[in-house]
């Protein structure tokens, strides 16, 4: 079966200015998410890239557009099903406010069992992204062979939970994983299992570097912005 390379999109403005996006529109790349979006073909150069998959969103069909723009036999498919969760009321709202919210709570230590007011749960949004992979597996190894690899841009907790899902994770630990913008994360399935051959590769360790503030153990909900 084929290798799905799974891209975060690049830091946006809603990173840098702590919301939580999820379905809001204009939501665009950032001067640096944009940079990191350029440099993808490049990073991607040695694939054979059969299909291109993208979410919906303004932030990740501007992520893939360099990479499209450099290949020119490549289209971009579109699937809502591995567009952003649906955070409901919760969307466009400053994270550090919707952490005094008695949801967050569930969200970071039971998010199987968190439903967003107005909007869905993890657990329907990571099933969506589950049977959105393993179409686009069946349709990519029709098409393009066994050994073919193609590209899915989406999104931080959608991500999250295709790895948690590739290596046999309750939803509930799928906080521990962690994807920055524009990283790279690769799966490679096969008929008895999946293996995680990437995870979350930026080729860039600044963000492994002591910062001011601490981590505060706590999983960013929609994903981290990344390094400074």
């Amino acid at each position: 079966m084929p290798t799905l390379i799974l891209v975060r999109h690049g830091r946006s403005t809603a990173n840098t200015e702590g919301l939580l996006a999820g379905w809001t529109p204009g939501v665009a790349l950032d001067e640096r998410g944009a940079a990191q979006a350029a440099a993808l073909p490049g990073r991607l150069a040695e694939l054979p890239i059969s299909e291109v998959v993208t979410s919906p969103l303004q932030r990740c069909q501007e992520t893939i557009r360099p990479l499209l723009d450099a290949r020119p036999e490549l289209t971009a498919h579109t699937d809502e099903r591995i567009g952003e969760c649906h955070y409901g009321d919760w969307s466009g709202r400053k994270l550090a406010e919707l952490m005094d919210e008695p949801l967050m709570e569930v969200v970071q230590a039971h998010p199987s069992a968190a439903q967003f007011p107005g909007g869905e749960s993890m657990r329907a949004m990571a099933t969506r992204a589950a049977e959105a992979v393993r179409e686009w597996n069946a349709r990519v190894e029709r098409d393009h062979g066994a050994d073919a690899v193609y590209v899915m841009c989406s999104h931080g907790d959608l991500i999250k939970s295709l790895v948690a899902d590739a290596l046999g994770l309750h939803l509930d630990l799928f906080q521990r994983i962690s994807v920055e913008p524009c990283s790279i994360t690769a799966i490679r399935y096969t008929r008895l299992r999946p293996f995680l051959v990437r995870l979350g590769d930026t080729g860039d360790f600044a963000s492994l570097a002591p910062r001011a503030e601490p981590p505060s153990g706590e999983a960013r909900v929609g994903g981290d912005a990344g390094a400074p």
